[in-house]
């Protein structure tokens, strides 16, 4: 049974649903995803420095609140019901989550206090996004006797466009390692992307002898251990856009007025709702038992992959639904569901689909009986 937040877990979703009600509204949602940025630095500042969020779940002697999974989860919940347009996910969760977990003391010591702060915006640099154990194929480290270079590319890195720093995965011929380079090193050459969701801007990275700064070896565990956190977190941000479209729909079909009558009250309807409530459900129980799960030791990690698989295919569920629901007026630039169905399209595939995240679980349990 999954356990419920307590009183201070209450209190903290409540203050970022709160500050997202107010800095994330859809018309700030749909004036941020037309620009080039795709995000507001003002609010990215208060985000990130008065309320601490981007350092959630980074460790206090680096600047964090040194919060567990639970707590990030909160907040990427919000994320997902507000739309949120901002670094957070890339710098805090994406970043964050790989140098806390992966890299050496001197690297974390080196990254880790600027990314919680805020001050330094960072996004991890993945040449794979379907599982942790494809990652380091496409970009390569040459080993120096002081620093590196890397050569590849990555075709999708969110946010690198507005990066301060660049934390990438590399193979290294004898495993894989975690380097950080800078954006405007020579040799790095990055170009921003057309995508279905507007609101999480996509960038393709290419490396040619770009000099880097080793930050460890990076290990099997490291690297399974931080898809594990992303995988999660995406899953949190998945359940809380479903929902939003969940509860916006219903809301629709008690008001829309059809042959006398709200198409709420037709048994049709109120079964399909019952069908898509029962599987936001099964998906939000899923997710919370995952993130107490990583609380707790982890000793049964497939749960995060499971969790985004549920999640992904839970939200699509709802929001081809929310679109279909509310008829002609759904499939109308105006109306904001397409924002939300958007998001949830991208975020199904984005660090792996829910065919790829079921792999692994199967692949992770056949592990654990071998």
């Amino acid at each position: 049974m999954t356990q419920p937040l307590n009183e201070d877990q209450e209190q903290f979703r409540a203050v970022v649903d709160r500050f997202l009600t107010d800095k994330s509204p859809t018309t700030q949602v749909r004036r941020l995803m037309e620009t080039d940025r795709g995000y507001d630095a003002g609010v990215w500042k208060q985000l990130s420095q008065e309320l601490g969020l981007a350092g959630t779940h980074l460790p206090e002697i680096h600047g964090g609140f040194g919060f567990g999974p639970v707590e990030l989860g909160i907040v990427a919940e919000q994320m997902g019901r507000h739309l949120y347009c901002g670094p957070w996910f890339s710098s805090s969760v994406m970043a964050g989550s790989m140098l806390m977990l992966g890299a050496d003391e001197q690297g974390r010591e080196s990254c880790l206090p600027g990314i919680a702060s805020g001050e330094s915006i960072a996004t991890l640099v993945l040449d794979d996004l379907t599982a942790p154990a494809r990652v380091g194929q496409h970009i390569h480290a040459d080993l120096l006797s002081e620093g590196a270079t890397l050569s590849g590319h990555a075709g999708i890195v969110t946010d690198a466009h507005v990066a301060d720093l660049l934390i990438v995965v590399a193979g290294t011929g004898t495993g894989r390692g975690l380097f950080s380079v800078a954006p405007d090193t020579a040799g790095v050459e990055i170009t921003p992307l057309q995508s279905i969701d507007p609101t999480r801007k996509l960038c393709r990275v290419n490396f040619e002898a770009a000099a880097a700064i080793p930050l460890g070896e990076l290990s099997e565990a490291a690297m399974e251990a931080a898809w594990d956190y992303m995988s999660m977190a995406l899953a949190f941000e998945l359940i809380g856009s479903a929902q939003v479209l969940f509860d916006s729909t219903i809301d629709y079909m008690k008001m829309r007025v059809q042959f006398g009558r709200t198409i709420a009250s037709f048994q049709a309807l109120k079964h399909k709702s019952a069908d898509l409530l029962l599987e936001l459900e099964l998906a939000k129980a899923t997710v919370r038992q995952s993130a107490h799960e990583l609380a707790n030791g982890g000793q049964e990690p497939w749960l995060c992959s499971m969790a985004k698989a549920m999640a992904a295919d839970a939200c699509m569920s709802v929001a081809r639904s929310a679109i279909q629901l509310r008829g002609g007026i759904g499939f109308t630039w105006e109306n904001d569901t397409h924002l939300w169905f958007k998001r949830a399209k991208s975020s199904e595939v984005f660090l792996g689909s829910p065919y790829e995240h079921r792999e692994r679980v199967m692949q992770m349990m056949e592990r654990s009986v071998a």
